[in-house]
């Protein structure tokens, strides 16, 4: 029973965009699983038993499963006829570098367009969905896995702002972040990336569009360049 789920209550700084936590008990079913994945402690191509899972959680075998065909929905689960559920595999180092391509051709033009139209209340949401704010947890396994979701949520965030909608929808398409973040479980990974955040923000704080271009630009190479040893 020491598993067991428990209910809380989680706003979500990016409500309405495309990325969303849920507050239900297949929500923090989800949760825990995501974290599992974004952890490897469920590692990439693992088989996932519903029923090893609903002993895990002590919850029924239907939150279980509107998680897993939600985060099959997401990429990171893939269920095979008469076989069941599995994890994705990891993506190659050639996925990784085209994922790479794409979000410099499409992210830094994204965050100057932002800066641009960035309001008080607009700079606010993104101040906390940036992860900034909620340093120190104790659980680097929980904090992880936070940060992958709080790091989707934020890049959506920008390119929701930036207003073009067809780019923001390939890019959540691709579930771009989650599969980075599988690469490699390191604080290294959260830690240089927070940095990084804040400088977005105080470039759209000063409403530069050309200091958030280049913010972002060297925010996505560092992230490819932490994570490039994953491949070794």
């Amino acid at each position: 029973m020491q598993n067991r789920i428990s209910r809380q209550s989680d706003t979500d700084p990016a409500a309405g965009s495309a990325i969303q936590r849920s507050t239900s008990l297949a929500g923090d079913v989800y949760d825990a699983i995501f974290a599992q994945l974004m952890s490897l402690k469920i590692a990439p191509g693992a088989r996932i038993t519903v029923d090893n899972l609903v002993k895990e959680f002590s919850v029924s075998h239907t939150p279980i499963r509107e998680a897993l065909g939600r985060l099959e929905g997401e990429g990171l689960v893939i269920k095979t006829h008469l076989i069941g559920y599995s994890a994705a595999p990891q993506i190659t180092r050639r996925r990784f570098d085209e994922l790479y391509a794409l979000r410099l051709l499409l992210e830094p033009n994204g965050a100057a367009g932002a800066a641009k139209v960035m309001t008080e209340e607009s700079l606010a949401a993104l101040r906390d969905a940036a992860g900034v704010m909620g340093r120190g947890s104790a659980d680097d396994r929980v904090r992880y896995s936070t940060f992958a979701r709080q790091d989707a949520i934020f890049h959506d965030m920008i390119m929701q702002l930036a207003g073009n909608e067809l780019i923001r929808e390939t890019l959540n398409h691709q579930h771009t972040h989650f599969h980075i973040f599988r690469l490699m479980f390191h604080s290294r990974v959260t830690e240089e990336a927070l940095d990084e955040h804040q400088a977005l923000l105080e470039a759209f704080a000063a409403g530069d569009p050309k200091a958030a271009e280049q913010a972002m630009r060297a925010h996505i190479e560092h992230s490819r360049d932490r994570l490039l040893p994953a491949f070794d």
